[in-house]
């Protein structure tokens, strides 16, 4: 993936968990959530309201996750 493929959300992410230590897996394993998240909502996480993390964890309950 070039730096051009990744959205100033996700760099912006990355970034954040960088300067916060993360390990590679452990930022690897949250950009993927937030990738599910996104494709639940069919939109930018960065839209997302309360309820609409609400319904994404009532989701995942009734998913079994």
């Amino acid at each position: 993936m070039t730096d051009e493929a990744v959205s100033p959300l996700r760099r912006r992410m990355i970034e954040d968990m960088t300067i916060r230590k993360f390990a590679p897996k452990t930022q690897h394993d949250y950009v993927q959530r937030v990738k599910h998240f996104a494709a639940f909502l069919g939109r930018s996480p960065d839209t997302a309201s309360f309820e609409d993390v609400r319904r994404y964890q009532l989701h995942l309950t009734a998913s079994g996750v």
